[in-house]
């Protein structure tokens, strides 16, 4: 397909289509801590640490993408308000097509503790205006290669009654799927189990966490939970576990490819290391490199992404001229 060079919403001419579409969240993130032990009600704590950011795990993805040098498209919304302008501001040399709606900007509030873990608290905010509509148009059929990845799915209500039909869509323009559910906040209830799986069936590439696979499967060794879980997908599908500091597993065509992380120094904080491995994994299935790479280059950028604090990846990015 002969792309043409057009001008892009919030940078310079693209010479190509992007390898890489992401349909999801955005939102404002707010990171704080660490904090030793969680506090009485009516006091006040003081935190050593924050950074104000944008995230989601669209947003996540797609900056940790543009810090790769690599073409990128974001189809997402923001909310009617002061917050939603400063959070369209932070893709700025993305393409980038980003709908305001009538509704406040999400925020969510990440407090990491000195024992590694973290709590969020989010207000869905725009999230829930989100709106398959206002994004369906803005698709371009898909160049040789190239994957769009779903990602919020569980904070997006308006586009969740969808994904059916938006992976059918998206197979149509020539797109790979890939999936990363992220966590239900009703939890792992037989009905959310069975609606997942109508997605993962029709999914190219499956990206989730150890305790997302072992949830959905309900078998609590991430081994036989892969095996179990795989053995559902389509015979070309490839199933992704991120398991932490132990790096990523991969199961395709039955067969296993495995991949660590990098030495890294300690890190203070690890939200996001999922989105910023996507964005590697993604990057390089989209160029052809195989499997063994793609898991490679996945653990490689989340452990550069997370060893910033704070982040500031467009910046940095820029900053590096890439």
């Amino acid at each position: 397909m002969n792309v043409k060079a057009r001008t892009l919403p919030n940078g310079p001419l693209e010479a190509e289509a992007p390898r890489v579409v992401v349909l999801g969240d955005i939102a404002v993130d707010m990171v704080m801590g660490p904090l030793s032990e969680w506090p009485r009600i009516g006091t006040e704590t003081l935190m050593p640490r924050s950074d104000m950011r944008a995230g989601g795990g669209g947003g996540n993805t797609v900056l940790a993408l543009h810090g790769l040098n690599a073409p990128v498209r974001l189809l997402s919304a923001v909310g009617h308000d002061v917050l939603g302008l400063w959070l369209r501001s932070q893709f700025a040399g993305i393409d980038a097509d980003i709908v305001l709606c009538n509704a406040p900007t999400s925020v969510s509030v990440g407090i990491l503790h000195s024992c590694g873990e973290r709590n969020f608290f989010t207000v869905a905010g725009h999230l829930s205006e989100q709106d398959w509509g206002a994004l369906a148009g803005k698709l371009l059929p898909a160049r040789p290669g190239a994957i769009a990845l779903l990602t919020g799915v569980f904070l997006l209500p308006r586009l969740r009654a969808l994904y059916p039909l938006i992976i059918g869509h998206l197979h149509a323009l020539g797109y790979q799927v890939a999936i990363d559910t992220g966590w239900p906040p009703q939890g792992w209830t037989d009905d959310v189990i069975t609606e997942v799986r109508q997605w993962l069936d029709l999914a190219d590439h499956i990206l989730l966490n150890e305790l997302e696979i072992t949830s959905l499967t309900g078998i609590a060794d991430i081994e036989i939970a892969m095996i179990a879980l795989a053995s559902t997908l389509k015979a070309d599908a490839t199933l992704v576990a991120k398991v932490g500091r132990k790096g990523a597993v991969a199961l395709r065509g039955g067969a296993r490819t495995d991949a660590a992380p990098p030495p890294a120094e300690s890190i203070f904080d690890t939200i996001g290391a999922g989105d910023a491995f996507n964005a590697g994994y993604l990057h390089a299935i989209s160029h052809g490199e195989t499997l063994a790479e793609a898991l490679r280059k996945g653990c490689e950028t989340a452990t550069r992404i997370i060893a910033q604090f704070p982040r500031q990846p467009t910046q940095q990015h820029q900053s590096e001229g890439a």
